[in-house]
């Protein structure tokens, strides 16, 4: 009996976490999390952001409040072909906005310096994202 109490407060402390708080100490589940063009994976330690013609990453835990976060990250702009040897990957300073809320996430990229904006995706918790990249 008590492992089935454990269990089912387990999948509710998942559920709640999927789905967003609004203490101000909750964290991003770590999962991932996916949607057109644009996939998000959390781990303990970092974030990692597949886009189609870009990459970005974030530091990991991501704190949440009322269900929404802010969080400085970068953006590295890809493009078709091969990668040269020699060829530097230049990362821009970027912020990764948005809010869960029922187990769906709303991510919104922007450069910190010019504030172009990178895209708004609607992601879901524990889904694939579908990523075309550059050709």
């Amino acid at each position: 009996m008590a492992l089935i109490v454990r269990a089912a407060v387990g999948a509710a402390l998942l559920a709640s976490a999927a789905c967003g708080s609004s203490s101000p100490d909750s964290l991003v589940p770590i999962v991932t999390w996916g949607g057109d063009h644009a996939s998000l994976i959390v781990t303990a330690t970092n974030t990692t952001i597949e886009f189609d013609c870009a990459h970005g990453a974030a530091p990991a835990p991501i704190a949440l409040t009322d269900g929404a976060f802010d969080t400085p990250g970068e953006y590295f702009p890809e493009h078709g072909g091969p990668i040269r040897v020699d060829e530097a990957v230049d990362g821009q300073p970027a912020r990764y906005r948005g809010s869960i809320n029922r187990g769906m996430m709303t991510l919104r990229g922007s450069l910190t310096g010019s504030g172009e904006d990178v895209g708004t995706y609607s992601l879901t918790f524990g889904a694939s994202g579908r990523v075309f990249k550059c050709l």
